[in-house]
């Protein structure tokens, strides 16, 4: 049980990774951004494009590379269509993360192609009769960081206060001296971070890369959002905790005939659990908060 608690808990780190990224961006402008996972595939082969560099330098720059990408979709794509229906915004997001499908296939081919990354954290370590693998470790304590250091950001920087306030109601904020492009375009690079983080442990996990990457991790994180409840940010983590643990649980306990169901079992689990609360585990009607 131990073994399969810390199993879940590291998959549960990744999925909050990139639940986060996508919950952010709900929070301040209602937006479902799908495109979110073509950040995660821009951050993969940006890893392997800077793959002969130091670990650290190549990590450095896929997440400024990402960033960028971030950024540039909120500038040229998203702030057009700013103040616009929701049905707008989530075409906007289809239509551009097919764009970057299609020019990710175009340089680089539908064929998969493998790296290694983070080799040296392939190794496991045994700690009273658990084997924990050190990647694991890494992706729970670089999350822990990287969640502890976002609620700092939100709560103790003027710049995070602002957001907060614009996920609370973005008109009277704007109406209230702040500036809605500095806001939403900082949304995005802390999304585009996360993103990117996620895929440099995506690709650790995995070693393999395709044009098509970063749909299956978006639509996970997407589940992890409605399971956790769309009112507030942290309840995207808990979303995804849960997903993982639910995930890692039957993968272990199903009997050998029934673990070819394991994700529709999943997926009627989340049924049952939305069944009983409607706006999520953690959700709330009214309104998001951050």
């Amino acid at each position: 049980m131990a073994q399969n608690l810390i199993n879940a808990l590291s998959l549960g780190s990744l999925y909050a990774l990139i639940a986060l990224g996508i919950a952010l961006l709900f929070s301040i402008m209602g937006l479902i951004n799908f495109a979110h996972g073509e950040l995660i595939t821009i951050g993969g082969y940006t890893l392997l494009a800077f793959h002969g560099l130091p670990l650290a330098v190549a990590v450095a720059l896929t997440v400024a590379v990402v960033v960028a990408a971030a950024l540039t979709m909120e500038r040229l794509a998203f702030r057009p269509a700013r103040g616009a229906s929701g049905e707008t915004l989530l075409m906007t997001s289809f239509a551009l993360s097919l764009l970057v499908q299609g020019g990710v296939l175009l340089k680089e081919g539908a064929d998969p192609q493998s790296v290694n990354v983070l080799g040296s954290l392939g190794a496991s370590v045994d700690v009273g009769g658990m084997t924990i693998g050190k990647l694991d470790v890494a992706i729970i304590g670089v999350t822990g960081v990287l969640l502890i250091g976002l609620a700092w950001f939100l709560r103790a920087t003027p710049l995070g206060v602002q957001m907060r306030a614009a996920a609370e109601d973005f008109t009277m904020a704007r109406a209230l001296g702040v500036r809605a492009d500095r806001v939403v375009a900082t949304a995005f690079g802390v999304s585009g971070a996360f993103a990117a983080v996620a895929a440099v442990f995506l690709v650790a996990r995995t070693g393999t890369l395709t044009p098509s990457m970063g749909l299956t991790p978006v639509l996970l994180g997407f589940v992890a959002i409605v399971l956790g409840g769309l009112g507030r940010l942290w309840a995207a983590a808990i979303g995804a905790y849960v997903l993982a643990l639910l995930s890692v649980m039957l993968q272990a306990y199903l009997p050998t005939g029934l673990a070819a169901y394991r994700d529709a079992l999943v997926y009627l689990g989340i049924i049952v659990i939305l069944l009983f609360r409607p706006h999520g585990i953690a959700g709330r009607p009214q309104g998001v908060r951050v």
